[in-house]
């Protein structure tokens, strides 16, 4: 048990290098045009093709839930829950709470979401592909922590 919640915890602390990672290097690289109206929103719907990187996501985590299940990885379902927990947040944080595609936590106002949103301000400056910053989501660089 105790096996399973480490790889649950270090599972979920992965998952923000690899949306660091998959946000510069991907969304901002060969997937641009689907990442693209996330930055620049040429559309009228709520929904933006930007939302469909959540699939990618969803699908490994539901290979771990499978592959725990089939008894193929004892530790899938730790690994599964840790990307979809992680998926919750990263939901919350950047399309509820910097976003506001549901009007909730917006009088949040302390350090940490502070933080989070000016860096997310700064991401969001960046129209364009390249000179990007700021790619992470939980993790925040120290120097948008100033009072």
């Amino acid at each position: 048990m105790l096996l399973h919640i480490i790889v649950f915890v270090l599972t979920f602390c992965i998952m923000e290098f690899m949306a660091w990672f998959s946000h510069k290097y991907i969304m901002h690289g060969f997937l641009w045009k689907l990442h693209a109206d996330h930055h620049k929103k040429d559309h009228d719907s709520w929904f933006e093709r930007n939302d469909a990187f959540f699939l990618f996501y969803a699908v490994i985590s539901v290979g771990f839930f499978l592959l725990w299940q089939n008894d193929i990885l004892k530790i899938g379902l730790a690994i599964g829950l840790g990307i979809f927990a992680y998926g919750i947040a990263y939901f919350i944080v950047h399309d509820i709470f910097i976003h506001q595609r549901f009007k909730m936590f917006r009088n949040a106002n302390n350090r940490y979401a502070k933080a989070v949103r000016r860096a997310h301000k700064m991401h969001h400056k960046h129209l364009g592909k390249e000179d990007g910053e700021c790619f992470g989501m939980l993790v925040v660089p120290f120097k948008y922590f100033k009072n």
